[in-house]
């Protein structure tokens, strides 16, 4: 794109302010995994009786609404961001409902509901909208010193998680856990925060691990291997040993044919069979990058919210591709999570664009507030709206 410094349009000021190397780096991660798609999509699809590329053509579908998804929100103010987040987490709220009542058991868990003719996951959803909220309550208290404030994340967390623990998601509730102690830390709260959140956490699997039976396989599996199958993992490791540095070769990797979940939960050892370890570290670097640009926003900016975001929506890309590459290199029991972006999955590559679209508009290097002129009128350190934050934000002038 070309544009002039005087070019006074909307399209023109967003390509001078959005961070582009971030955009960059992730339009790379989502075209790569449309590349990654055609290595072990046929060969499951086949498997299951669909025709060669159906799960290719619905990764492709997908990774276009989420261009478009996250280049839409990149356009976006704070307080837009805001109220997306709000109706984003009750629309997956009233969804998470319906499953618990109506959507198909899957497995033993509730999980999935059906929207088009496709299965979306709402607490893939969930996952940025209260990301947002949180980041919301956590600044305006900071702002306002109202100590009734600290009731909102607390009751965000306990209401997610005990959703979840019906379906019963312990992955999902384990990861909202986590970043809800990473959001506080963002904040610049005290230790103790995180610290309890890690507790809860840590409560949370020893009750499912008493209650749910399959839980405390995967648990026991993980702990002691020789009690349980553990064919999955081992044959996830043993594609890394195959493939070595530059892999087997497009199309000449075998892991792809025995695993049911190759083209979900164990597709970093799909790639690393035939593309070898060499490709699996420059994707971790591109995760890397985009952690790394927003960390460095978050030290730049001024505005709470935005700061404590944009840290928390990081942290969900680096909390998932790290949970993801644990499971395959068995470092970590199995969890059932994709690996942003390049896993096939509408659910997770849809919301998890949707985040990046929200951390490229809070992380832009200034935002036209001219055109939200009645919130300056109400002053930029008002208390009269605990919930509106300073609107001035600032990036790299």
């Amino acid at each position: 794109m070309m544009f002039s410094r005087t070019d006074q349009s909307r399209l023109a000021e967003w390509w001078f302010t959005v961070d582009r190397q971030l955009l960059t780096a992730v339009l790379v991660l989502i075209s790569a995994g449309i590349v990654f798609s055609l290595v072990a999509g046929p060969t499951v699809a086949l498997k299951k009786g669909l025709a060669p590329y159906t799960f290719v053509e619905r990764h492709i579908v997908f990774a276009g609404l989420g261009m478009f998804a996250m280049v839409a929100l990149s356009f976006a103010a704070p307080v837009t961001i805001r109220r997306l987040a709000l109706l984003m987490f009750a629309a997956a709220i009233a969804m998470i409902v319906v499953v618990l009542f109506v959507g198909p058991e899957i497995n033993g868990a509730r999980r999935w509901v059906r929207v088009f003719g496709q299965s979306l996951q709402p607490s893939e959803f969930l996952k940025p909208a209260f990301i947002v909220l949180m980041a919301w309550a956590l600044a305006a208290h900071i702002q306002t010193g109202r100590r009734g404030l600290l009731v909102v994340p607390l009751a965000l967390l306990l209401f997610v998680i005990g959703l979840l623990i019906l379906q019963p998601d312990l992955g999902q509730s384990l990861i909202f856990a986590v970043l809800w102690g990473a959001l506080f830390f963002a904040a610049g709260y005290s230790l103790l925060w995180p610290i309890g959140a890690a507790a809860a956490g840590m409560a949370v699997a020893v009750a499912a691990w008493s209650i749910f039976p399959h839980v405390r396989q995967r648990i026991e599996g993980f702990l002691r291997p020789e009690t349980t199958d553990t064919y999955q993992t081992d044959r996830a490791i043993q594609s890394f040993v195959e493939g070595g540095w530059f892999g087997r070769g497009p199309g000449e990797g075998v892991i792809k044919s025995v695993l049911p979940d190759a083209h979900t939960d164990f597709i970093l050892a799909v790639i690393a069979e035939e593309y070898g370890i060499a490709v699996c570290f420059i994707l971790i670097g591109l995760y890397c990058f985009v952690i790394a640009r927003a960390i460095q926003h978050v030290w730049q900016t001024e505005n709470r919210f935005a700061r404590i975001a944009a840290s928390g929506l990081a942290t969900l890309l680096g909390l998932q591709a790290f949970a993801n590459m644990g499971v395959n290199t068995g470092l970590l029991p199995a969890k059932g999570v994709t690996l942003p972006f390049i896993s096939y999955g509408g659910s997770s590559l849809l919301a998890m664009s949707i985040a990046m679209g929200m951390l490229l508009a809070l992380t832009r290097k200034s935002v036209d507030w001219s055109r939200s002129a009645h919130l300056n009128e109400m002053g930029a350190n008002s208390t009269s709206d605990p919930f509106v934050a300073t609107p001035a934000v600032s990036g790299h002038r």
